[in-house]
């Protein structure tokens, strides 16, 4: 009885306090770190509630303020409220690993001195970089994993000098990257990108891997530079694709990529293999002046509306890519059908006459 009534009152204390019922249970871990030279840190678990995320949400003053500090960032599990506007951070100088790039001299710089991770996160407001004549340099490793961003990220123009992973992220919005560096790559295995994604006249200087990722809308990838071999096996394309004017010096590899749209690799450079082994392309391929240097691989690709290779030069094909898919079955199934027909014709043609033969034998 006694048990009964203490359980009344906490219930009625907390009620009257308006307090939810979980949060004296509560396992929210929290972990925060702004020391001299760190990173600006939190960390909230995974037992978090949507709540608990909610009321230590950041806001993106707080990020700014980190970067003018000389700081990078470090955030997971956290909600990113505002937007996130890099043009206003100071102007600087070129970071000394980049002294001797021609391209970046004379350039306005501003500087993010330290690592950029927003992991398992959801952001809210944009991230952008308009600048059109200065750079954007990220010297510490970039860490997109896991999440949810549900504005526009536009980082036009910026230089990663370490590793870019974006490994399932999931972009609801526009994400532009025109005219990046990624020094040492990218990794965007299974990310999934929003209805205009753009890295038009990137290079990626180290090996960049878009396997399984998920292209929902645009996807531009005109006149890039991939230095090393990339990775887009099993990737997906639902509207139009285009790698129109890009140079693959190392491996490209589009194994079992889907194409919903309209395809166009016109006037690109294949320096090494070119793998699109078992791809599919529901829409217009067209590969008009294209030029494979290395081996390219087509066995086993599906054209459902033709494929275009005028002008294109191809050194060392393993098989010429079939005009349409199921074309020539089609017209051998036609071919065969026609065939039986006029045999069976013949056949009683034939035997007509032989009943009329014998009829008048007799």
């Amino acid at each position: 009885m006694l048990n009964r009534m203490y359980i009344w009152l906490l219930v009625g204390g907390l009620a009257l306090l308006g307090m939810p019922l979980g949060v004296a249970a509560s396992n929210c871990q929290v972990e925060t770190h702004s020391g001299p030279g760190s990173a600006w840190t939190l960390h909230l678990s995974a037992d978090c509630t949507e709540q608990e995320r909610e009321a230590r949400a950041v806001d993106a003053a707080q990020l700014l303020q980190a970067f003018r500090d000389g700081k990078g960032i470090d955030l997971s599990g956290v909600v990113v409220r505002g937007d996130l506007t890099l043009d206003t951070l100071p102007v600087g100088s070129l970071p000394s690993e980049l002294e001797g790039v021609k391209e970046l001299d004379g350039r306005e710089v501003r500087v993010i001195p330290g690592s950029l991770r927003i992991v398992d996160s959801v952001v809210r407001g944009a991230i952008t970089h308009r600048s059109g004549q200065g750079l954007l340099v990220v010297k510490g490793p970039v860490t997109f994993s896991g999440t949810r961003f549900e504005e526009l990220v536009d980082l036009s123009r910026t230089v990663f000098i370490q590793p870019v992973t974006l490994s399932g992220a999931r972009f609801l919005r526009e994400s532009y990257f025109v005219q990046g560096r990624f020094l040492r790559g990218m990794d965007a295995e299974k990310t999934s990108f929003g209805p205009h994604t753009r890295f038009h006249r990137s290079v990626f200087n180290g090996p960049a891997t878009f396997s399984q990722a998920k292209f929902n809308g645009l996807a531009e990838f005109l006149e890039v530079v991939f230095e090393k071999d990339v990775n887009l096996s099993h990737a997906y394309f639902k509207l139009g694709t285009g790698f129109s004017g890009s140079r693959f010096q190392g491996l490209g590899d589009f194994s079992d990529a889907l194409f919903d749209g309209q395809a166009f690799f016109t006037f690109s450079l294949f320096e090494g293999n070119a793998d699109f082994r078992r791809a599919t392309f529901r829409s217009t391929a067209d590969f008009s002046s294209a030029q494979f240097k290395g081996q390219d691989d087509f066995s086993a690709s599906s054209f459902k509306q033709g494929s275009q290779f005028t002008n294109a030069t191809r050194s060392a094909p393993v098989q010429a890519p079939p005009e349409r898919d199921n074309e020539t079955l089609q017209y051998t199934a036609v071919f065969i059908f026609l065939t039986f027909g006029a045999l069976l014709i013949i056949y009683r043609v034939r035997r007509r006459s032989r009943g009329t033969g014998t009829a008048a034998d007799g």
